[in-house]
């Protein structure tokens, strides 16, 4: 096999309640469960990725008391907080490797992770000799963007499952979809077939 999932940033501050909280973010985590309950088998890595800040400092400009919700956020995903864990909707149990991002700087992308090991998820991909990627969590215009743009940018073919993501505004997650699709991602819906920009 050489194909992989991203699960991005499905954590408890990013869904309904939490410090980020995006509409549709319960209903993520418990479509990528779904999906995993009868897909699992399909990927030679399936990979998750938290948010991991520091409780103390601005994590390098991330956190600001007025963020402009752009470049500067509120404190969220802060480590060891229920903020920064999976959303119980989330089934990790066929999660084979569990990525954590920032820890004290701004980070995006899932490959700007690593794993409790200090392994780089290029170095996964490239061990396992990964092709494509399906790519589904939270949230569409940021996280997931930065993800799949760096996962075309790596050289792999990138499919965006679109019911299994949720954005931050609807605008900019269509933005992004669409940006996506420019850059050589396909949209599918997790179900089969093509997704048009905005599903």
């Amino acid at each position: 096999m050489s194909k992989a999932l991203f699960i991005v940033d499905v954590q408890n501050d990013f869904t309904e309640g939490g410090a980020l909280g995006v509409e549709g973010g319960d209903a993520v985590a418990h479509g990528i469960s779904r999906y995993l309950a009868a897909h699992a088998g399909e990927y030679a890595l399936i990979v998750a990725s938290r948010d991991w800040h520091h409780g103390e400092g601005d994590n390098g400009g991330h956190f600001h008391p007025e963020p402009d919700f752009v470049d500067t956020w509120p404190v969220h995903c802060v480590g060891g907080t229920t903020g920064a864990e999976y959303d119980p909707g989330l089934d990790t149990a066929a999660v084979t490797h569990h990525v954590k991002k920032g820890q004290g700087k701004p980070a995006y992308s899932l490959f700007e992770g690593r794993t409790d090991d200090g392994e780089s998820v290029s170095e996964l991909l490239e061990a396992h000799g990964v092709v494509d990627i399906d790519v589904a969590g939270i949230a569409t215009d940021y996280c997931v963007r930065a993800s799949a743009l760096d996962a075309i940018e790596h050289g792999r073919h990138v499919r965006i499952l679109t019911d299994l993501v949720a954005g931050v505004a609807k605008d900019s997650s269509d933005a992004a979809l669409a940006e996506l699709a420019h850059a050589g991602a396909e949209l599918a819906v997790a179900g089969g077939g093509e997704a048009s920009p905005g599903a």
